[in-house]
């Protein structure tokens, strides 16, 4: 999803900042971004699985540094942690989900704000889940990673409201046809399913000037498209 959202933001004339952990994706993502003519990106190595505060810091002043201020901060990285049920629920998955899915958000967040503050109209957009909001068994630390996650995002909103022009949305993209979709779901038929390029569109209207009016507002992605006029059924 994150690879599909850099895509649609070269298209439109963004300079990207690619920010992951593997490195032939971050590769790959860079090569096709220049094979049709957009903007050199910048390309971050990071393992959100070990971020730090200090690292945070580093990367807000390696792009403070670079380009002078953030317009947009995509939140779409999520680890599943494993569907298994609390008592016998791995110590390290349930600290692997937590870390990647809510506390890494939060110290980017925090280190990054300045910079989209900087901007004219900075926009974040986080991915969240239904399991976030609907209790559902053996869903774990993924399902509590995404409870925390809408938490974090409604007092953020309210904060930035009267404060800021940053303004936030997000958006629970439903079933899609990734990795992780593949991992919690083995037997569903994936084709059946959305592209990550398809739903990507509602978060690409996250970082828009356009979002402004759904501030603080948690969205579907496909109730949002159809809005939009932009859903495409698979």
């Amino acid at each position: 999803m994150g690879r599909a959202l850099a895509l649609k933001l070269a298209r439109r004339g963004a300079t990207v900042i690619l920010l992951g952990r593997n490195e032939d994706e971050l590769d790959g993502a860079y090569d096709e971004i220049l094979s049709f003519g957009g903007a050199t990106p910048a390309i971050i190595n990071c393992d959100l699985a070990n971020l730090s505060l200090d690292s945070a810091d580093e990367i807000a002043e390696h792009i403070r540094e670079n380009f002078g201020r953030l317009d947009g901060l995509g939140h779409i990285a999520g680890v599943l942690g494993g569907r298994e049920p609390i008592q016998s629920h791995r110590p390290k998955q349930w600290d692997l989900a937590l870390q990647v899915n809510l506390t890494a958000v939060f110290r980017l967040t925090q280190a990054l704000l300045p910079l989209l503050n900087a901007s004219e109209a900075g926009r974040i957009v986080f991915a969240t889940s239904s399991v976030g909001q609907r209790v559902e068994a053996y869903w774990g630390a993924y399902a509590v990673s995404k409870a925390g996650l809408e938490m974090f995002v409604g007092m953020l909103s309210q904060e930035l409201e009267n404060t800021s022009d940053t303004r936030v949305l997000i958006v629970n993209p439903g079933a899609t046809r990734t990795k992780m979709r593949a991992e919690a779901m083995p037997g569903e038929n994936p084709e059946t399913l959305p592209s990550s390029d398809i739903v990507a569109e509602a978060f690409l209207y996250g970082l828009t000037k356009d979002a402004e009016a759904s501030h603080g507002q948690r969205v579907n992605a496909r109730d949002l498209m159809d809005a939009l006029g932009t859903w495409q059924t698979p």
